[in-house]
């Protein structure tokens, strides 16, 4: 376990968290004082406690948004593999269709090249 002090509204608090983490937390110890100091400079000096309330509801607003156009992106992928695949499916259903039609005009070839080939063993 790790530990790293991080400034929010003027005050030093000392986190603990995973070894590797540091830098991480540091940048949303930033995020979060950065909150706090828009509030402050729209609000004035309501509290530490208020400010930082206020500053986890914004974080918490942006969180929820993001979490809604994440899964509406999810949903239009969704839609848009399923489409794929059904392109997918009617491109191979074709494929098959052409190679059955292919198929049968060589069979008919080659019915058509021996009947030629005897048609010209009688004439000679």
């Amino acid at each position: 376990m790790s530990s790293v002090n991080v400034t929010i509204n003027g005050k030093n608090y000392r986190m603990a968290c995973e070894e590797g983490q540091e830098d991480h937390l540091r940048s949303l110890a930033e995020k979060l004082d950065s909150y706090v100091g828009q509030l402050k400079g729209s609000f004035g000096e309501i509290g530490d406690q208020r400010l930082t309330v206020m500053a986890g509801i914004l974080v918490t607003d942006e969180l929820t948004e993001l979490k809604k156009r994440f899964e509406k992106m999810e949903r239009e992928l969704s839609k848009l593999t399923a489409k794929q695949e059904a392109k997918d499916e009617e491109r191979l259903s074709s494929e098959a269709e052409i190679s059955y039609r292919i198929a049968d005009f060589a069979e008919r070839i080659e019915t058509l090249a021996e009947t030629l080939s005897s048609s010209a063993k009688t004439d000679n």
